[in-house]
């Protein structure tokens, strides 16, 4: 597979702005403000690991009509030169007596009338990354003008991939394969997990990831405790499953998904629930189509999985994917969100197996109108041996 190019035309950002917009317009803002690398990213293109540092706040603003503006601090002026946004606002940060808010202000109060609606996202999965005295006296300035929450506007749009992004979540998709394809070179039968995991993250990048932003799994008899801890030095034994899970970022997007191993012979009813999450995510693979519900996808999997003797985990069992490690829906009985074709996603069922003791499975899919197509390669059915 040809490697896409870095990057998006110019055509890619009006498409997403010109959407932004039309959602904008529908639900009566004037403007969107965007606070996080994320929302920023999608809009201009500026991709930077600078976001690590929470000194400065960067915003920028999406008007009902007209091009994006950035307000931003100067170091970051010649980056976002560098992207398709043309007017770039800029102050000295941090400073602690006015950082950002009046030139925000007055970029704000440049663009929507005086009884005019203002929209930031402000729901589930979103984040206000400002200060939040900073944020009250920005909405005292702008009064009368309203503030609104304006994650439907955000997340309707996001959710869609254009076929560009699809090519850069492969992309990342294939980075996490090479990887998964090589973990017997550095995993086996009584290496610590913690030079395991550090072992994962090097491929990853030799393998063509620019960060690995995410990096999770674990390692036990027959199956593990959780998949969020930290690595421990404890050695892998003869009768443990390993699992992988990555979140590398190739171009400003992410994979999810994971790989589990045993360490030699593991026990039956490991085995068994192997099978069924692998079951539960081939009947998802036949039967998912748009129109569906996040809901639907949670309940077909649990079907899938009780169908072949599993016990489904709690949780979630999968969600968007992009920009973010994690994105819209979640596939859980209470997410009604209906599923088009485009959207990107995982497949995530996850087993308990005995108390204290679980198996996840995880594939990266695109939505199409016929089904499901994979951007990641499916796992095989059998479980691979370590030795």
């Amino acid at each position: 597979m040809a490697e896409p190019a870095r990057g998006f035309q110019r055509s890619e950002f009006l498409r997403r702005c010109g959407a932004l917009q039309a959602g904008l317009r529908a639900a009566g803002m004037d403007a969107l403000l965007l606070t996080t690398a994320a929302d920023i990213f999608y809009v201009t293109g500026f991709l930077t690991r600078f976001w690590e540092s929470p000194a400065r706040p960067w915003f920028v603003v999406v008007p009902a009509k007209g091009d994006p503006v950035a307000v931003i601090p100067s170091i970051g002026a010649e980056l976002m030169g560098q992207t398709w946004v043309a007017e770039i606002r800029t102050w000295d940060a941090p400073d602690p007596e006015d950082d950002g808010v009046s030139l925000l202000a007055t970029t704000l109060g440049d663009l929507v009338p005086e009884q005019g609606v203002i929209g930031t996202p402000m729901g589930m999965e979103t984040q206000l990354r400002m200060a939040l005295g900073d944020y009250f006296a920005l909405t005292a300035r702008l009064a009368p003008r309203r503030m609104v929450d304006a994650t439907d506007v955000v997340q309707r749009v996001r959710e869609v991939k254009s076929e560009a992004e699809v090519d850069k979540i492969r992309a990342a998709c294939a980075v996490a394969d090479r990887t998964f394809a090589r973990v017997p070179e550095f995993a086996s039968l009584g290496r610590p997990l913690d030079a395991v995991f550090r072992d994962f993250q090097r491929v990853l990048l030799e393998e063509g990831a620019d960060w690995v932003s995410y990096t999770a799994g674990g390692a036990g008899q027959g199956g593990y405790g959780d998949v969020i801890s930290p690595a421990t030095a404890q050695p892998l034994a003869r009768g443990d499953v390993l699992m992988l899970d990555t979140g590398a970022v190739r171009d400003g997007y992410f994979c999810d998904f994971d790989r589990n191993y045993a360490i030699g012979d593991v026990a039956p009813d490991t085995m068994r629930a192997h099978a069924a999450l692998f079951a539960a995510t081939d009947l998802a693979l036949e039967t998912l189509r748009p129109g569906m519900t996040a809901a639907d996808v949670h309940r077909i999997l649990c079907e899938g999985m009780r169908a072949h003797g599993a016990t489904p985990g709690g949780g979630r069992l999968g969600h968007g994917l992009g920009v973010t490690l994690t994105e819209w829906p979640s596939f859980t009985p209470k997410d009604q969100t209906v599923l088009r074709s485009g959207m990107v996603l995982t497949l995530e069922p996850g087993a308990q197996i005995a108390p204290g003791r679980i198996l996840v499975h995880e594939e990266n899919i695109v939505l199409r109108e016929g089904g499901p197509e994979l951007l990641s390669t499916r796992a095989p059915a059998d479980l691979p041996v370590l030795e």
